[in-house]
């Protein structure tokens, strides 16, 4: 049985290890392979009969003319890049690993607006080139700083990073309020599920968790700006494609926004041109907040077990 990795370098960059997905059978791991080459994904794929993919893209043209493929591991939760109709008529099963980094996104979202309020980066860089050794005052700061404390902290959709989330900025002293757009039973008295008019008028804080979708695409735009309050922070460790990022640039650049903590953009990597890597106060990282060592191994062990199933006859996070 020969399997194939297309595009393994994100998930193991060579701290992890393939071997016990090498027992399975004959296997081949590309680092990355090219996302717009169908020819060379049909070659890469050859005649193996699992294939495992993060993003690279495996659309009906690939999959009607894999001759022996009978199985799709998505190395993610997302599997927007599976053409699940053509998976299913070839009754190819299709897999992913969903819930494996809750509690590493969460934290993310927490690196990012702690860097926003307390500026570590900034202030470490100016005390490393002796600003604070030349300053006569045993304490300085470059810019205002931001408690949290007391603070509303504001979800757009409810799953279970959300709910992650929301402990944490509780735990912080802060109010917590959602909107999710399916009412949601919460036992505890100190969050709120609110109309998202409401979230938009009062969070200090909104951060997002929802799926992109053709309705969700530049869900944060002009009009939806203009419902936030002065000065509100925005956070966004789902899907770049959320945010109108010209509209979300345009409004930091005003100061309607007062900053932005992405770690997704619309187009990955980040495009040249993109607006907000000019904006004032944006912060942004690539991709990582599903990064850490741990949340990498958690995930492939769950990739692993989802094949294993697969081969006995079993159903393991199916997708179909």
């Amino acid at each position: 049985m020969k399997l194939v990795v297309l595009d393994g370098y994100a998930l193991n960059s060579g701290d992890l290890s393939w071997k016990e997905f090498a027992k399975l059978g004959e296997l081949k791991v590309y680092d990355r392979t090219p996302y717009t080459d169908t020819a060379e994904i049909l070659r890469r794929i050859g005649d193996a009969e699992i294939v495992f993919t993060n993003k690279t893209p495996l659309e009906q043209q690939v999959i009607e003319q894999a001759p022996n493929l009978r199985y799709i591991g998505v190395l993610a939760t997302g599997y927007n890049v599976i053409d699940l109709e053509a998976a299913a008529k070839k009754k190819i099963t299709v897999t992913n690993v969903p819930a494996y980094g809750t509690e590493a996104v969460a934290q993310a979202v927490f690196a990012l607006l702690l860097e926003i309020t307390n500026q570590v980066s900034l202030h470490s860089n100016a005390v490393h080139t002796g600003e604070w050794t030349k300053n006569p005052d045993f304490t300085f700061r470059k810019t205002p700083l931001i408690e949290l404390s007391g603070k509303t902290f504001g979800l757009i959709g409810f799953g279970r990073i959300a709910q992650a989330t929301a402990q944490i900025a509780h735990a912080m002293g802060m109010k917590v309020i959602f909107y999710n757009h399916r009412p949601k039973e919460i036992n505890k008295p100190w969050i709120r599920q609110v109309p998202l008019d409401e979230l938009l008028a009062q969070a200090d804080i909104i951060s997002l968790h929802i799926p992109q979708t053709k309705t969700t695409t530049n869900f944060i735009n002009q009009e939806k700006i203009t419902k936030m309050r002065n000065g509100v922070i925005l956070l966004n460790t789902a899907r770049g494609g959320l945010l109108n990022e010209k509209d979300v640039a345009a409004a930091l650049n005003s100061g309607k926004i007062f900053a932005a903590g992405v770690d997704v953009v619309s187009t990955e990597p980040i495009s040249s041109d993109n607006p907000l890597l000019t904006a004032k106060n944006c912060f942004i990282t690539p991709h990582i907040a599903w990064a850490p060592v741990e949340t990498r191994e958690r995930l492939l062990q769950i990739c692993l077990a989802n094949v294993k199933a697969f081969l006995t006859g079993e159903t393991k996070n199916n997708i179909i």
